[in-house]
């Protein structure tokens, strides 16, 4: 006899986390993600429904495949799986568990799900993001976006967080998470210094650089004489 779980009846819907990549559509007029594990190659809108992604008849989730969203109960336990190299260009995404679901003890496997809300972490650069480019890879009909600062969006395609919002619909919230820090002051040198104590600086290494070019000019020129 298999013990089983007792069902839930929730008087609101359960909540979770998890990531994704944004994409954009080949033509520029829709928005939407892509998983970064099973069916990460069928994008999905902010309000979307799970199929099998092995081609099997039966609704998602199935007790007995894998099919099916998945998400965390932690925001912590999401925002780990951005330290990956692999999915450091993803975004967070806060959701909504919407229809039957299975209930895990990390989080859950379910057939329905509404994006609340995208967070999208700093620029590579290090910068807050203010917008989503061109990220150089994505799928057939789909340009995957990566966040980017205002420096370095350049030339690529890309869409504000405004506008990425506007095109996913369904009062998707797009917000820039914290930029990251960027070191910009030598370690060997000492905090606090202004543009006269770096000049000096600056002349004390160009002298000792001159003092040992001097000393090995001397050692060559002796054993030149030898």
């Amino acid at each position: 006899m298999r013990l089983r779980l007792p069902e839930e009846r929730p008087t609101e819907p359960p909540t979770g986390f998890k990531i994704a990549h944004p994409v954009l559509s080949q033509d520029g007029t829709r928005a939407g993600f892509t998983g970064v594990s099973l069916g990460g190659a069928l994008p999905y809108g902010v309000v979307a429904d799970a199929s099998c992604v092995y081609g099997r008849r039966h609704r998602a989730p199935a007790p007995r495949c894998d099919c099916g969203f998945h998400c965390v109960h932690e925001r912590t336990a999401a925002e780990a799986l951005l330290c990956t190299e692999e999915h450091r260009a993803a975004v967070l995404l806060d959701i909504t568990v919407l229809g039957p679901y299975i209930r895990f003890e990390r989080g859950f496997r379910y057939a329905r799900q509404r994006v609340r809300t995208a967070t999208v972490g700093p620029c590579a650069c290090g910068a807050r993001a203010v917008a989503l480019a061109d990220a150089g890879w994505g799928r057939p009909g789909w340009r995957a976006l990566a966040a980017a600062c205002a420096g370095c969006v350049r030339g690529r395609t890309s869409v504000s967080l405004a506008a990425f919002a506007r095109l996913a619909g369904d009062g998707l919230r797009v917000v820039a998470g914290s930029a990251g820090t960027v070191a910009t002051v030598d370690p060997g040198l000492p905090e606090g210094l202004g543009v006269p104590e770096l000049v000096a600086e600056a002349a004390l290494l160009q002298a000792r650089l001159d003092w040992f070019q001097s000393r090995l000019a001397r050692l060559e020129g002796g054993t030149a004489q030898q």
